[in-house]
């Protein structure tokens, strides 16, 4: 089959690689019909995040057709369209039956798991077309995909509903609402939302859906900060204004009721603290790019929440500390747990309640793959989703 592939920073290629097989008896094997560049993506293209091997098939965000089964699966059948949750989960582990899939303890091959235990304290989670942190699995972005735990997961999709209003269901609009969950709206909120990339606009949406009354959403890209505005979004450009004193302004001097970090380890912008970050991380002297992160615990209001969906993968230096604490905040952060969402969200798209499809810039076939993954890193203003079709 033909997939895209991983050779290193900035090189990526389609190559012809073998099919992937049935392994263990709960897998599934799908024809992939959709796919998707992810931002997290990007940190591989970069090589930001660490273990990925030469020839690694990338991408997971991807939904298509079962072709083969296992014989312990008894949730699928060969024929049903399904979109596959990025996140590889048991639902049978500690962690699974407390509603915490992305916390799965056995996703991640013990071969593979000791890496990630050393970074974090604990096994990661198996994740699909990632780095070997998270079990090196293959990736969506190819003809054909292996879905370990295939009868946990994934859901089926009813006849009638094109691939684009549910491909999202797989990563970006799970995470955007999550992003909103973990914000802990009230009703009537305001609700800054920093980068209005895919993840960015699927949390200005959630957050309305959960009854926020007001979303300031942050960014420099026109064209995004268009769509945020269409979405309910008021905008604030941060090459032209202060982040945090127009946003004490907007809100009669208290600050947003929750901020939400959708923009993670790889943040740009011209204050000096992301400059400092800047030169250490390009001599390895340090790892994420955190000015985002410090910006929201400046700028949200005391007691306020702190939500983190963006990705952060090591260390961040100058956590201001000190005003977390003494502000009272709270802070919640975590891959997505997709299966907790995807039946409620599936649900929101059928009854007409959300737009997922307003971001598509471009639809690409799987053999272009490298011009979207070079043309969504350097022109992230008029390149603000690709979608990649492998047939």
């Amino acid at each position: 089959m033909r997939a895209l592939t991983w050779h290193g920073k900035h090189n990526v290629k389609v190559d012809t690689v073998p099919d992937p097989k049935i392994v263990n008896p709960r897998d599934a094997i799908i024809k992939v019909t959709a796919t998707a560049i992810c931002g997290s993506d990007l940190h591989l293209y970069d090589s930001y995040i660490p273990g990925m091997s030469n020839g690694d098939i990338l991408g997971h965000e991807f939904m298509g057709v079962v072709e083969e089964v296992g014989k312990e699966n008894t949730s699928l059948k060969v024929g049903d369209r399904v979109v596959v949750p990025f996140v590889i989960a048991c639902g049978k582990c500690f962690f699974c039956e407390h509603q915490l899939p992305s916390g799965c303890d056995n996703s991640n091959p013990a071969e593979k798991a000791d890496a990630s235990e050393i970074a974090y304290g604990y096994p990661m989670t198996g994740a699909f077309g990632y780095s070997h942190l998270t079990g090196g699995y293959a990736g969506g972005q190819a003809e054909y995909a292996r879905v370990p735990y295939s009868d946990y997961g994934p859901i089926v999709i009813p006849e009638g509903v094109s691939d684009e209003r549910v491909l999202f269901l797989s990563d970006i609009f799970p995470t955007g609402w999550q992003a909103a969950e973990n914000a802990q709206i009230k009703p009537g909120d305001t609700v800054a939302i920093w980068g209005c990339g895919p993840v960015g606009l699927f949390a200005i949406k959630s957050a309305i859906l959960q009854g926020a009354g007001r979303v300031i959403a942050i960014d420099h890209h026109p064209r995004r900060l268009e769509l945020a505005k269409a979405n309910g979004a008021e905008v604030l450009n941060y090459h032209e204004v202060k982040v945090r004193e127009a946003l004490t302004e907007m809100t009669a001097g208290i600050g947003p009721d929750s901020c939400i970090d959708a923009v993670g380890l790889e943040s740009h912008g011209f204050s000096p603290d992301n400059i400092v970050d800047a030169i250490k991380t390009s001599v390895r002297l340090g790892t994420d790019r955190a000015h985002v992160l410090r910006e929201t615990i400046m700028a949200v209001r005391k007691g306020g929440t702190v939500s983190v969906p963006g990705v952060y993968g090591g260390f961040a230096d100058k956590f201001p500390v000190g005003a977390f604490m003494e502000k009272g905040l709270t802070l919640k952060t975590g891959q997505t747990n997709v299966q907790n969402y995807l039946p409620d969200l599936l649900q929101l798209i059928l009854e007409g309640k959300i737009d997922t499809t307003d971001l598509i810039s471009h639809r690409l076939p799987l053999e272009q793959a490298a011009e979207g993954y070079k043309n969504f890193k350097e022109n992230q203003n008029e390149w603000t989703k690709v979608v990649l079709l492998p047939h």
